[in-house]
């Protein structure tokens, strides 16, 4: 590992350590090959103190064994009807993954333990259906799981449950991650999957709100691809009921959990439940990530090079744009109180955080915090991206508008930039303004 990709792991650590991770692994991932990576993803987590409890499924592995053993099968992921020979079926290839795992935890020197922590309840009589051993998750002992954790187990949940009189259901595992989670107080729900995570309409999403993920789920549910419905339903429920960030990922990429857990952008899907998204004022601390940041742009031309130093000393001016604590964008507001100008400058976005209206968001921000500080008007200087501003009321003006000591240096620069302006109105003014009839109002 780089140095560079050590020091982007550590700026998590403090926000996850001790804290419970609910890892939902396919049982179709268990028995692919690139699982004994990520179990050695997992090994990387415990080493950082974060606490992971891991619930799989069985459907893959119970089609397998059926098919081996010439068997008929009444349901595979633990939603529809189990018969007795499904049951036993499923018992088998439960007890087959779970050990599986167990041992490849053992592996990567890790202590790990099947936990029988989930008290089900048969689903009974649906619609006039018996579902026969099906069963429901009535409770999750989550007091057996933590005493597990704080002795650095890690427990293993199979897609099973148990009642009071000993009987045994095939209970669905999303059921169980959700309910899992929801008792532990799981900062994140993860779920392993086959596929590279939810998809509206063909095309991967890459991060959503629950709002609306329970719109889509219910406007457009047959444009979701139709194997993550499941996991769809299941974060949804997650969010809303108190796990923040629920994650889906493919588990057959090298690596993939660790990218999806300590990077900014992720390998899947992020469901969230708050707003994890966030401007605030810059510190010193940051200036290496703002240098950093606006350096893709400095190559292409858009901006004026600035070296650290210059930023450090002009850090107040600045405001970053963070995305669950880690900066994706920047921009400054340069004031000049005599002229009642304010100059927005250095606006840059990550590259992989491009065309999600994070420039639109710092935008806005700038020209409130300009319209907070009383200034008459923002301007900026521009020479690629002036129709992003024009497209925000931004008009084109010329040397006479810029201040004193921004005309200095618009003239030692060279760049030929575009002057744009844009008066701000007063909050008072602003106020006093009669409101306009929209069909987009509160």
């Amino acid at each position: 590992m780089k140095p560079t990709e050590l020091r982007g792991i550590l700026q998590y650590i403090p926000q996850f350590r001790d804290k419970v991770f609910l890892l939902a692994v396919d049982g179709e991932i268990v028995l692919d090959d690139n699982f004994p990576n990520l179990l050695l993803d997992v090994a990387v987590l415990r080493s950082l103190n974060i606490k992971v409890v891991l619930v799989h499924g069985a459907g893959f592995a119970i089609r397998q064994l059926a098919e081996r053993l010439g068997e008929k099968v009444s349901n595979t992921d633990g939603t529809g009807v189990t018969d007795a020979s499904t049951m036993k079926i499923a018992l088998m290839a439960s007890n087959q993954l779970t050990h599986e795992i167990l041992e490849g935890l053992a592996l990567n020197g890790l202590r790990a333990a099947y936990s029988n922590c989930i008290e089900a309840l048969p689903s009974g009589i649906i619609k006039g259906t018996d579902y026969q051993h099906t069963g429901r998750v009535e409770r999750v002992d989550a007091e057996m799981l933590r005493a597990l954790l704080d002795k650095g187990v890690v427990p293993v949940v199979p897609p099973l449950g148990i009642d009071g009189n000993g009987r045994t259901y095939r209970v669905n595992s999303d059921a169980i991650a959700l309910e899992t989670a929801k008792a532990l107080g799981a900062v994140k729900l993860i779920f392993v999957t086959t596929s590279d995570g939810l998809s509206l309409n063909g095309k991967i999403i890459r991060q959503i709100q629950l709002d609306d993920l329970q719109e889509a789920l219910k406007q457009h549910r047959s444009k979701l691809d139709a194997p993550l419905q499941s996991k769809a339903d299941h974060a949804a429920r997650a969010c809303a009921e108190g796990v923040n960030r629920v994650h889906i990922i493919n588990g057959r990429v090298d690596e993939g959990l660790l990218a999806e857990v300590f990077s900014n952008e992720g390998i899947g899907t992020l469901v969230y439940a708050d707003e994890y998204q966030a401007v605030r004022k810059a510190t010193r601390r940051d200036s290496r990530m703002i240098y950093t940041l606006i350096q893709p742009s400095v190559d292409t031309g858009k901006l004026v090079k600035r070296t650290r130093t210059a930023i450090e000393k002009q850090i107040g001016d600045f405001f970053v744009f963070e995305i669950d604590n880690n900066i994706v964008g920047c921009v400054s507001l340069h004031s000049y109180p005599e002229q009642k100008k304010g100059e927005l400058a250095c606006l840059a976005v990550a590259p992989l955080h491009e065309r999600r209206g994070i420039g639109s968001k710092l935008t806005a921000f700038v020209e409130e915090r300009a319209r907070e500080l009383g200034l008459d008007a923002v301007m900026c200087l521009s020479t690629q991206a002036f129709t992003f501003f024009e497209e925000r009321g931004y008009k084109e003006g010329n040397l006479s508008d810029l201040p004193p000591q921004c005309r200095e240096r618009y003239e030692q620069n060279c760049r030929n930039s575009k002057i744009l302006v844009k008066p701000i109105v007063s909050a008072a003014a602003n106020a006093a303004q009669p409101a306009a009839v929209s069909g987009n109002g509160r």
